[in-house]
């Protein structure tokens, strides 16, 4: 009989493990792990552990991984972000909210805006007093390059209701950036699209690393209940179908005055919830309000 040997903990992995304090918030149940790492300008664990963290089973959860950084220039933070998956987009709609959140009730301030520093720009949440946030998300980007997409603009430069054949069918896409990739479809083999009929696991990868999107792309599939009310379900690139996404109902609202299916203020209803957008014609601003709540806190071993 072989004699069994004890199980040992090797030195490099008693040096290298560290513990790391979070938070988990969610947007309409569009989950993130938020770190405070305001005292160094790069984020505290990597992509791949971010991941790990991500993971369903064996870690705490999450869409995402959002780490509050240091201010650059006149902001009051920078915010990055490791999607599920390890890879990192430009910026988050409900991350960015749940940010804010977090932020406010780490330092226990009162309901204000911030102005956050992010990869895709300025961007400003303000925590109401009622407990929601609203986001001035900026101006989204219309030309298609930029966004972007190697479809054919069919407005100016802008890519509105282009036909792409994807798995045998006929979609009408418009291409709308929020500081990061969208594909907004409306249509479906001339039809419009209904929601409780999509198989979104099968369909959303095929449109997610498309050739004619380089840098891969969302992909919101949107049903028009009112031109006051939509209702749209999202294929996030680098995390997969989730509960909610704020750019995605950001680009949403954007498509859908572009091809004159709804007014400039709207309700989108996600799977996780509804988000109240205004894409005001004053300003050419999109302002995107809904909630973030905490969710719990603790310590990972990473």
């Amino acid at each position: 009989m072989h004699a069994v040997r004890p199980c040992r903990v090797s030195a490099h992995a008693a040096v290298t493990a560290k513990n790391v304090e979070f938070w988990k918030y969610q947007g309409l149940g569009n989950d993130f792990i938020l770190i405070d790492n305001r005292s160094s300008s790069e984020p505290m664990v990597t992509p791949e552990q971010a991941a790990k963290l991500c993971d369903r089973n064996f870690g705490i959860g999450g869409d995402g991984v959002i780490f509050a950084l240091p201010p650059v220039g006149d902001t009051d933070l920078t915010m990055r972000i490791y999607n599920s998956d390890g890879s990192e987009p430009e910026m988050c709609g409900n991350g960015i909210r749940c940010l804010a959140r977090f932020v406010a009730d780490v330092d226990k301030a009162a309901p204000r805006k911030y102005k956050i520093h992010t990869l895709a720009g300025l961007i400003q949440p303000e925590l109401l007093a009622d407990g929601q946030v609203c986001v001035d998300m900026g101006e989204p980007v219309l030309d298609g390059p930029k966004v972007p997409t190697t479809l054919a603009p069919t407005q100016g430069s802008t890519v509105v209701a282009q036909d792409l054949v994807v798995a045998g069918k006929t979609w009408k896409v418009s291409c709308v950036s929020m500081g990061n990739p969208h594909a907004l479809i409306y249509t479906c083999d001339g039809k419009p699209i209904k929601i409780d009929e999509l198989d979104l696991a099968a369909i959303g990868p095929l449109f997610e690393s498309n050739k004619v999107f380089p840098a891969k792309t969302n992909t919101e599939f949107v049903e028009v209940l009112t031109r006051s009310h939509l209702r749209m379900v999202v294929w996030e690139r680098g995390a997969g179908a989730t509960l909610a996404c704020g750019t995605g109902a950001c680009a949403t609202l954007v498509a859908g005055v572009l091809e004159g299916h709804c007014d400039r203020s709207a309700q989108v209803d996600l799977p996780g919830g509804p988000l109240q957008i205004e894409w005001r014609e004053s300003d050419n601003r999109i302002y995107m309000t809904g909630p973030a709540e905490l969710a719990f806190s603790g310590k990972a071993s990473v």
